[in-house]
């Protein structure tokens, strides 16, 4: 089974309609629940949420934080609650396009490492001239220093096995270091392009500030931990077993 983790704070209007996309993409050749964290919104998305599973009778789980704890806690939240061998997130605003699911799974079917994301790739945004510009810095700079081969990792649509997630070091943000944090276990990452569209509803819930700064610290830290890592390859396993008297 594929969950789908939404990440969801103050997004009505939008998570209706995705939910109702999501389904109307997979249902037909899918077995898929949807997973959705509504991260302490105050504006009724959760019944919403509620409302549009029940409208397109799909499996559907809907859990609520007592407080905002921000994307990558509740994408954590989201995956520890899945019962999907694969996961497939994006971001609950609607910008992410559900018909790109498909093409993301094709690319996973063929990955031959048990540890993979597929990452998508938003080649054609629907974003200001200026926070297009301060991405393109940003991912430069990322790329430069860790390598990763992702030319937009700020992308919220990716698919990755749920277990290669669970051995993944968990910190705030850490949903922007996926595939960097995936090769670090010895995993392999493709891109896929996809669309982007504008929100429905709501604005964006990040600027120029509230991005740079925390940016610099995590890159930090990605980087440590990327040195500090060992990955081990295993020759051989021998066991003997003795088997006792009745």
């Amino acid at each position: 089974m594929l969950s789908v983790v939404l990440p969801a704070k103050d997004e009505k209007g939008n998570i209706g309609l995705l939910i109702r996309e999501i389904a109307g993409v997979l249902a037909p050749s899918q077995r898929f629940e949807i997973v959705v964290v509504d991260d302490a919104s105050t504006d009724g998305t959760g019944q919403e949420v509620l409302d549009a599973a029940r409208d397109v009778n799909c499996e559907c789980k809907l859990i609520r934080h007592c407080q905002s704890t921000g994307q990558s806690t509740a994408v954590t939240t989201g995956v520890l609650n899945a019962e999907g061998e694969w996961i497939v997130t994006l971001d609950a605003d609607g910008q992410n396009d559900p018909a790109d699911i498909p093409a993301m799974l094709k690319a996973a079917a063929r990955q031959q490492n048990p540890h993979f994301c597929i990452a998508g790739y938003r080649k054609n945004r629907k974003d200001t001239a200026w926070k297009r510009f301060q991405s393109q810095v940003a991912n430069r700079i990322r790329n430069a220093l860790l390598h990763d081969g992702v030319p937009d990792t700020g992308c919220g649509l990716k698919l990755f096995p749920r277990e290669t997630f669970l051995r993944l070091p968990y910190f705030d943000h850490m949903h922007r270091y996926l595939p960097a944090l995936i090769k670090r276990l010895g995993g392999e990452v493709a891109i896929v392009e996809v669309n982007h569209r504008d929100r429905a509803a709501g604005v964006s819930k990040y600027n120029a500030w509230n991005r740079a700064w925390v940016g610099i610290v995590d890159l930090m830290g990605v980087i440590w931990l990327r040195r500090r890592s060992r990955i081990a390859t295993i020759e051989t396993v021998e066991s003997h077993s003795v088997r006792q008297a009745s």
